[in-house]
């Protein structure tokens, strides 16, 4: 399933923002003890509540960040290729405030926190870039809450549509993602109201047949659901 990460896998890591400015010397600090491991659907890679024993980097397919509490459960987040989570987890040496589990076949790289930690220690370029992604995580979470917090339910699901519209390239049409009922439990609704939502967007320009999304009138989507750079990404 996986090992100590080869040296195919260090331009993957190298690439990313938070280890770009990091010198030679840190790198190969950072990714010596480092595994990489793939993972089929549905696998759960940490849970809240454990302590952050890896930095975690999606290096293919897609994760899901959820917590749950007194049997009720909710999505955080979705996390595609190239993206890193539980970063704070690790440099503050806390558990993990999520869970998080593979919805598609994926793999995994994962550096020991003690690594990170060190050479957040050592080496002003990477600590430089440790506060730059955890700025954006923290912007990132002020605009999830703005979202929730301002917008309807319909509203967020028109915005939710235009994002996902705008990373696929702007095709008129294309497939979710993710399960509905992943979809539903993000934007803070029910599956029934998801499904009224979509019904509901039909008058805004939006079609939805099973999984697939079509756009025949981009312009009237964009009136009704308004995005805002303050609040989308």
């Amino acid at each position: 399933m996986g090992g100590i990460v080869a040296s195919r896998h260090f331009d993957e890591i190298r690439s990313l923002p938070l280890f770009s400015a990091t010198n030679d010397e840190s790198f190969g600090a950072l990714v010596r003890g480092a595994y990489v491991q793939n993972f089929p659907p549905h696998t759960e890679l940490i849970s809240e509540g454990e302590p952050a024993d890896f930095l975690y980097i999606v290096a293919s397919g897609c994760v899901e960040l959820f917590s749950a509490w007194q049997g009720r459960e909710t999505s955080m987040a979705f996390l595609c290729s190239n993206s890193t989570f539980i970063l704070a987890a690790t440099i503050k040496d806390r558990p993990y405030l999520m869970s998080a589990r593979t919805l598609q076949k994926s793999r995994a790289i994962m550096i020991p926190s003690e690594d990170i930690r060190r050479v957040f220690s050592s080496d002003p370029d990477f600590a430089r870039s440790i506060v730059s992604e955890l700025a954006g995580c923290y912007r990132a979470s002020v605009k999830d809450a703005k979202n929730v917090k301002l917008r309807t339910s319909l509203e967020r699901l028109a915005n939710f549509i235009l994002r996902q519209h705008t990373q696929l390239g702007g095709p008129a049409q294309f497939d979710l993602k993710f399960e509905k009922r992943r979809i539903a439990s993000f934007l803070g609704m029910t599956p029934e109201n998801l499904s009224r939502a979509f019904s509901s967007l039909q008058g805004h320009g939006v079609e939805v047949k099973g999984e697939t999304i079509f756009i025949s009138n981009l312009e009237a989507l964009r009136a009704f659901a308004h995005p805002d750079p303050l609040i989308d990404s």
